[in-house]
């Protein structure tokens, strides 16, 4: 039989080590340079350091052209974390049945060491999935529940997420009750009261946001899990747009469940994710964490590189990356909240946003503005039209420069000011 081992030497030594080196080439120089340079400076004044951002923005291979605010949907990865991929990839081609399963596959298990120290928790409760819809409704479909018993959320959740409870709903007969929040609230306690008040005796199950898609609300998420806990409710954390967006642990969470995409904020590899489930929850069947990910044959490559990810993101520091995010949010919402009309409908509190925001333009179809901007200017952002809101959301990341900040903020007053066929 063949294993890793007898592979390498039957390719012979020259070229097996060649192999394994080309798997870890592509280094972070750029990040490392800019790390040094950083010093001991504080996140805030590293946030407004033009030259440490530049040598980050050079470790990408973007189009400049175009100007994607839109890095909340999905964000391009740094030209290391392709480079891994790219690497992986060719390597598995080889010899599938050898390269990719015998000799790629197990090193997941290095992956998910490092993914869970990441997040705080033991490796033995981290699942590796496509992203945080596939997590969630592993959740979602999974929990044992029955008909009359109440599922508690927000009307602002993740539209599948809410398809997915709504397809329980018709199957199982179990009841989704969702409240509504003004944004910006008034304050995380009045959110915390909003779920707190909504529970009945028939409540299983709270979906919460850790920071919503439509305008990076974040939520109280301890209170509202030890809140949880103390009921006998389960608590299902929707983490799609936190993790490596700005920093927290499973410690400041204490939940038992949560699901995020890998590919918005850590930059890793397209269709990459994870799932965290508290170990005395994992039971049922097969007490393995890894059971979660039995999808049957797939590329080894794009969970593989989420290592080359990490690496770049812990390079920058987590404190000085959510630092930046919100410097950048701020430079654009301050400017553009000075024109009369215009409206933030997401915080600037440093505990309730971080670099996703989003705002309203009164008299302005919102749609409109998004296509004017792409077909005028290149600018890539996301139109928001919620049942209670409408709005553009806006998310840069740490490749975007100031000037791509302004032209947006240029092209947005001239439309305002002139009109959408100006």
């Amino acid at each position: 039989m063949f294993t890793r081992r007898t592979f390498l030497r039957s390719v012979g030594s020259a070229t097996a080590i060649a192999s394994l080196a080309s798997l870890r080439a592509g280094g972070i120089e750029r990040i490392l340079a800019a790390s040094r340079s950083a010093g001991d400076a504080s996140p805030d004044k590293i946030a407004a350091d033009e030259d440490f951002w530049r040598e980050i923005q050079q470790a990408f291979t973007v189009d400049r052209s175009l100007i994607n605010l839109n890095n909340g949907g999905v964000s391009p990865s740094p030209r290391v974390v392709q480079d891994a991929m790219r690497r992986y990839l060719e390597f598995s081609n080889q010899a599938p049945t050898i390269t990719m399963w015998q000799v790629l596959e197990p090193e997941v298990e290095g992956v998910r060491r490092r993914l869970a120290a990441a997040f705080g928790c033991d490796s033995e409760e981290m699942a590796i999935t496509r992203n945080a819809s596939e997590s969630l409704e592993i959740c979602i479909f999974g929990l044992d529940l029955k008909a009359g018993d109440e599922v508690l959320t927000t009307n602002q959740d993740y539209p599948r997420m809410l398809t997915s409870w709504r397809q329980r709903e018709r199957r199982d007969g179990i009841k989704i009750k969702t409240i509504s929040f003004p944004v910006p609230p008034p304050s995380m306690d009045d959110l915390y009261d909003r779920f707190e008040r909504a529970i009945t005796p028939k409540t299983k199950v709270i979906l919460v946001c850790h920071i919503t898609n439509l305008t990076g609300q974040i939520f109280p998420i301890k209170r509202i899990c030890q809140m949880g806990r103390e009921r006998g409710i389960e608590v299902i954390v929707d983490g799609a747009h936190a993790f490596a967006h700005f920093p927290f642990k499973h410690a400041d969470l204490d939940c038992d469940y949560y699901g995020t995409s890998l590919h918005k904020w850590l930059l890793a590899p397209h269709g990459t994710g994870f799932l965290y489930v508290r170990k005395s929850k994992i039971g049922k069947q097969d007490n393995d964490i890894r059971k979660f990910e039995e999808i049957g044959t797939h590329p080894a490559a794009n969970h593989n590189a989420i290592s080359e990810a990490l690496t770049f993101h812990e390079g920058i520091g987590s404190e000085r990356k959510a630092a930046r995010l919100r410097f950048l949010k701020d430079r654009w919402a301050r400017r553009l909240e000075a024109i009369k009309g215009v409206r933030i409908l997401t915080p600037y509190d440093p505990q309730q946003s971080c670099g996703l925001a989003n705002f309203s333009v009164e008299g302005i179809d919102h749609g409109k503005l998004g296509a004017h901007l792409w077909e005028r200017y290149r600018i890539i952002c996301t139109p928001i039209a919620h049942e209670e809101f409408k709005g553009i959301r806006i998310t840069p990341n740490v490749y975007t420069t100031l000037t791509d900040i302004d032209t947006f903020c240029d092209a947005v007053e001239k439309a305002i000011r002139s009109g959408l066929a100006a």
